[in-house]
């Protein structure tokens, strides 16, 4: 068993609804519950004018590869209401746009992956707060 940090954000509808309905759906998909959530937090949109977010982070075991595990999070989304395809401007950059619920793989044991689909450890997620700050909270749990 591998221990696995996401990162859940919503920003759209019932914001605190629809992250619990995505850890519900992920306890449910993993065939466990998780082993730890942090607090909900309230945070300005990051990289784009949108409505704030709430954000979390939580912890599973789990011996799903880091690959299925994506596909499992996609899945979520997409039943959840997700249609976005990933945008790109001119100089490559993402373009990010208000969401019912994302979810990230922040980190998979001590394992890296580094594929157009999936990075592991998650690229972004030291420059980011929102993800940061909850993270904090259950790492190591």
């Amino acid at each position: 068993m591998e221990k696995v940090y996401l990162s859940l954000g919503s920003n759209l509808g019932d914001r605190r609804a629809n992250i619990l309905s995505a850890v519900g759906e992920l306890d449910r998909s993993l065939g466990r519950p998780h082993s730890a959530i942090s607090s909900l937090i309230e945070t300005s949109s990051w990289g784009f004018e949108g409505a704030d977010f709430i954000n979390c982070a939580v912890l599973y075991e789990t011996e799903l590869p880091p690959e299925e595990l994506l596909s499992v999070c996609k899945r979520i989304e997409r039943e959840m209401g997700r249609c976005e395809n990933p945008e790109f401007d001119t100089a490559g950059r993402r373009i990010y746009h208000d969401r019912v619920i994302d979810i990230d793989i922040l980190l998979y044991g001590t394992r890296r992956v580094d594929t157009p689909e999936l990075k592991i450890p998650h690229p972004l997620m030291k420059q980011r707060d929102f993800v940061m700050r909850p993270l904090m909270e259950i790492y190591n749990s």
